[in-house]
C-alpha cells in the first residue's frame, strides 16, 4: 500500500537532512585535516527537525497552490487561429485530438506565491529552525567534554536515558540567540530559496515533486546550517 504523499515527503526529507549533516561533517574534517568521526547527535537533530518541519511545510505549499494555482486552462494558438478563421471543421478536429486547450502559466499567481513563500514562509521557517536547534542543543548537553573517540560514543549517548532533557533548556537564552541570528539566516536563505521556489512553481506541477526538488536543494542549505550549528 502506497504511503500518503505527506508521509513520503517527510521520510524523503529526513534522509536528505541526515545526508547534508554527514556531508558537512566530512567537509569540516577535510578542511581541518582531521580524522573523520561521524557524530550521530547532530545527525539525529537534523532528522528530528525534518520530521517536525516537513508536514506543516507540505501543507503550506498545498495551501499556496490551491489558493493561487500555477496554471490555468487557455485556448491553444491553433484553436485561436481556427476560431479567427471561423474554421469549424478544424476546431472539431483539434477538439478530438485534444489540441483545443492547454495549461498556461499564471504569472500573477506565481509572483504572489513566490512573494508569500519568501516572506511569510521563510520568516516562519527561520524562526522555527532557530528555536528548535538552540533548544535541542541545550536539551542534549553531553555529559563528557572533549572530542569523540569514535562514532559509537555519540550513538551510545543518543540511546542513553535522559539524552534529551528539555527541562535543562534556558528558554530566555534560546530566544535571544534566535532573535540575534534571524536576519542573517533569513538573508542567507534568500541567496538560494527564491530560485528554488521559482523553479518549483514554474516547472514542477505536483507538491511531491516540489518537495523532492526542495529536498535536494536542502542538502546545500543543510550543509550550511550544519556548519553554523557546529560553531
Amino acid at each position: 500500500m502506497a504511503l500518503p504523499p505527506i508521509v513520503t515527503a517527510t521520510i524523503q526529507s529526513a534522509v536528505l537532512a541526515a545526508t547534508s549533516n554527514i556531508l558537512a561533517q566530512c567537509l569540516t574534517a577535510y578542511q581541518s585535516e582531521a580524522t573523520l568521526v561521524i557524530d550521530w547527535v547532530p545527525v539525529f537533530q537534523f532528522i528530528l527537525y525534518a520530521f517536525l518541519n516537513v508536514p506543516p511545510n507540505f501543507l503550506w505549499q498545498d495551501l499556496l497552490e490551491s489558493s493561487f494555482p500555477a496554471f490555468h486552462i487557455a485556448p491553444t494558438s491553433e484553436a485561436v487561429a481556427s476560431a479567427a478563421a471561423d474554421d469549424e471543421k478544424e476546431l472539431e478536429k483539434e477538439a478530438n485530438e485534444g489540441r483545443l486547450v492547454e495549461p498556461k502559466l499564471n504569472i500573477t499567481n506565481t509572483i504572489i506565491k513566490l512573494f508569500l513563500d519568501q516572506t511569510v514562509g521563510a520568516a516562519a521557517n527561520t524562526i522555527l529552525l532557530s528555536l528548535f536547534m538552540h533548544s535541542i542543543q541545550d536539551a542534549m548537553i553531553r555529559p563528557t567534554a572533549g572530542p569523540l573517540s569514535g562514532a559509537e560514543n555519540s550513538f551510545r549517548y543518543l540511546v542513553s536515558p535522559g539524552a534529551v532533557d528539555y527541562s535543562a533548556v534556558g528558554w530566555n537564552g534560546v530566544l535571544e540567540r534566535s532573535q540575534a541570528e534571524f536576519w542573517p539566516l533569513l538573508v542567507a536563505s534568500w541567496k538560494l530559496w527564491p530560485l528554488v521556489s521559482l523553479v518549483n512553481f514554474v516547472f514542477v506541477k505536483t507538491i511531491e515533486g516540489r518537495n523532492l526538488i526542495g529536498g535536494l536543494a536542502g542538502i546545500i542549505w543543510g550543509i550550511y546550517l550544519s556548519l553554523v550549528a557546529a560553531q
